[in-house]
């Protein structure tokens, strides 16, 4: 079949077309059905067009939404010690992957137990690194090793945790450590640092796998421990002169504080001696006992001295004091380990001497009994006497008046007055028995013992630079040592009004002489209430800080507590404790405590009102009572002016103490007092105060109890 088919246009654009042949049987019938599957074909490929696009939008759709959830960016591996101990403490939480090339430079002697951990060293710095258990390869100090773990936050910085350890070889120990003083390492800066210090060696002592020393400083006393070699020997070290590579490590409580340091010694190739200890100490020269720490013998502080004297004294505790006596003075020993002396022993001592409240003793001492027993005679003396400092140590023989006992501690105090004056004399507990208290109050006694005196050091008398006596008390023996010289007068006013009816019924004389009695009775009345009040005002203030007591602190709480609910008032109670004290005890000493407590006791008195009452509880606690003061916004104002008083830095000795205080306050309204609550409630705010961050006050409210209550159990 052929079709032809001619289109032309012309110029009238119509268009003319003929066709040839299309009366031809089918033809119509074709052409239909050709433009029906043109038009098929047309409507398959729109949808093959619509499908691919609703799926290509599909699948873009789904990256976007994959793209969204995926996990965040993988965290940075850490590559040296810098970076791992620099991480802030939270950041270190994030566990970082850890990558290190490092040394050892100290392994913990626990080695192999269930889990180890150690220090390592790379050219960055140091880090503490803890290993995974069932590690069994040897890694002395000195092993190079490959080490993989991830960051923590450890006990007091940035550690290293589940770490897995490849060695590699062996290397040195970092060969130029930092220069450091007693100071700095107490900063914590220096921590896990390679370090170096020198000193004297005080004492050694083994400790399990450790060996344990006390090295002597210009800025204080510090603890080296040393990775105990077997064979070694580390006793000659006592006394000489050291200088010591090794790790600083801190010492750090439960809250992650820290309190102390200590130098980790990987052996005893970290120590060189420079200047040794002079053979047997027990050769050294004798040093008359008067001698020591004056101007021809001043180094002694920091080298062994030799003294030889006679026991006078010895004390059994956990540890021993001894006193001793040469011809000229005398002097008492401390040391950790019970000795075996007796008094009368003449023996030849050899330790380091320091003073202690302005009196000179001999710590970490050695003895030798070199002789038979000496004779041991105590000198008759007044108070006045011995406050004038020359029988310091030595035994003496003084009469007193017994006013009083105190039973604090693990010894018996007696209370003593002459004329006006007042010491005391103590004994062990141990040393009297089951009674405690054999002597009667108002009992004359004559005690024999040795002196020990305080000086003022703070004094306006020191001003000169000569520190002057202000108390002393007597050390004791045994109960022999107190002889009773007269009981307590029988003679009572009833006595003496019966007395006098019946001299009044014999003769005139006898009233002259009952009158004449009489007046003594009256003046030993005098004395007796005199010391009674001078006793009662020691039992109810503080003797540091002379604050009123926790006795006196319960009888004005109740006294406040029944006014304010009989006049519808309320009242505030404040407890307050320093924080971190006792890291200035262990930093500075106990005289700087002291001298911290003095100065707290005095700024809470100038920040409260003379109706207010502040009370030391105990140690670094105290108690503020507000009575007539309920208002919640008045009571928070006064314990922040009390924690920015007390925030204010104090100066010791040329030394800048820094101090803070953590306040809970109670308020509570009429109708709602009561005692035990009150100490409860600011005991529970004081608890919240120094669990958000210390140095800052909080005010008590009524979840406080039951949060504390869950959390300690």
């Amino acid at each position: 079949m052929r079709l032809e088919t001619s289109v032309a246009f012309g110029k009238s654009g119509n268009r003319r077309e003929r066709v040839k042949d299309a009366t031809r049987p089918g033809m119509k019938k074709q052409a239909e059905a050709c433009r029906s599957a043109a038009r098929l074909c047309a409507w398959l490929a729109f949808s093959a067009a619509v499908i691919f696009s609703a799926g290509l939008l599909s699948a873009r759709q789904a990256a976007s939404a994959q793209s969204a959830t995926k996990a965040p960016a993988r965290l940075r591996t850490l590559t040296t010690a810098h970076e791992v101990h620099s991480l802030s403490t939270e950041e270190s939480r994030r566990a970082y992957p850890v990558h290190l090339r490092a040394v050892v430079t100290y392994l913990d002697p626990s080695y192999g137990a269930e889990s180890a951990s150690m220090f390592v060293h790379d050219a960055s710095g140091g880090v503490y690194v803890s290993l995974r258990a069932g590690i069994k390869e040897k890694l002395p100090p000195g092993t190079l090793l490959d080490v993989l773990g991830v960051s923590g936050p450890g006990g007091f910085a940035p550690i290293v945790e589940h770490a897995q350890v490849k060695v590699i070889g062996h290397a040195p120990l970092p060969a130029n450590p930092r220069r450091i003083s007693v100071t700095r390492l107490l900063t914590g800066a220096e921590d896990c640092q390679w370090v170096e210090l020198e000193g004297v060696i005080r004492s050694v002592v083994e400790h399990g796998h450790n060996i344990r020393m006390r090295l002597q400083m210009e800025g204080g006393i510090v603890t080296a421990v040393v990775v105990k070699e077997a064979g070694a020997s580390y006793s000659g070290l006592v006394a000489s002169k050291v200088r010591i590579r090794a790790t600083a490590a801190p010492m750090f409580n439960k809250n992650s504080q820290m309190i102390s340091a200590r130098l980790l010694v990987p052996g005893l190739s970290a120590i060189k001696i420079l200047e040794p200890a002079r053979g047997d100490p027990f050769q050294l020269p004798v040093i008359p006992i008067d001698g020591l720490l004056r101007w021809d013998y001043v180094d002694t502080r920091f080298h062994l001295t030799h003294v030889r004297g006679t026991v006078t004294l010895q004390w059994q505790r956990p540890g021993s004091l001894v006193c001793i006596r040469d011809a000229t003075s005398g002097i008492c020993a401390l040391t950790d380990e019970n000795t075996h002396l007796a008094v009368g022993d003449v023996v030849d001592v050899v330790g380091f001497v320091a003073a202690q409240d302005g009196t000179p003793y001999i710590s970490h001492p050695m003895f030798r009994n070199v002789g038979s027993h000496g004779v041991v005679t105590a000198e008759p003396v007044t108070v006045q006497q011995v406050l004038q400092g020359k029988h310091d140590s030595e035994p003496i023989q003084i009469d007193g008046q017994l006013i009083g006992y105190g039973l604090a501690t693990s010894d018996i105090t007696l209370l003593l007055t002459s004329g006006s004056d007042l010491f005391t004399a103590v004994l062990p507990k141990k040393l009297i028995g089951p009674d405690l208290t054999p002597w009667q109050i108002g009992s004359r006694l004559r005690v024999t013992g040795i002196s020990s005196i305080r000086l003022d050091t703070e004094g306006s008398a020191a001003t000169d630079g000569i520190a002057e006596p202000e108390s002393f008390r007597v050390l004791m023996r045994s109960p022999a040592d107190v002889a009773v010289l007269e009981r307590p007068s029988w003679w009572t006013a009833a006595h003496m009004l019966a007395l006098l009816a019946v001299a009044i019924l014999i003769t005139l004389v006898v009233l002259g002489w009952v009158m004449s009695l009489k007046r003594q009775v009256a003046r030993q009345t005098v004395l007796l209430r005199e010391s009674e009040q001078r006793f009662r005002h020691m039992a109810l203030h503080d003797a540091l800080t002379g604050l009123a007591t926790r006795l006196l602190l319960q009888d004005r709480l109740n006294t406040a507590v029944e006014t304010a609910n009989r006049h519808q008032a309320g009242l505030t109670l404040l407890m307050l404790d320093l924080d971190n004290f006792k890291y200035i005890n262990d930093s500075l000493g106990h005289r700087a405590g002291d001298e911290v407590l003095r100065v707290t006791a005095a700024r809470l008195l100038e920040v409260v009102r003379k109706s207010d009452t502040v009370a030391r509880m105990g140690g670094d606690e105290f108690i503020v009572l507000l009575p007539d003061l309920s208002d919640p916004e008045s009571a928070e104002r006064i314990a922040a002016i009390i924690v920015e008083a007390l925030a204010v830095p104090i100066t010791f000795e040329g030394n800048l103490v820094r101090i803070s205080a953590s306040v809970g306050v109670c308020s509570a309204p009429a109708g709602l007092l009561d005692a035990e609550t009150l100490l409860k409630c600011a005991d529970a705010a004081l608890y919240h105060a120094k669990a958000s961050g210390r140095n800052r006050f909080q005010a008590f409210t009524t979840d406080m109890a039951v949060e504390k209550k869950q959390i300690a159990s």
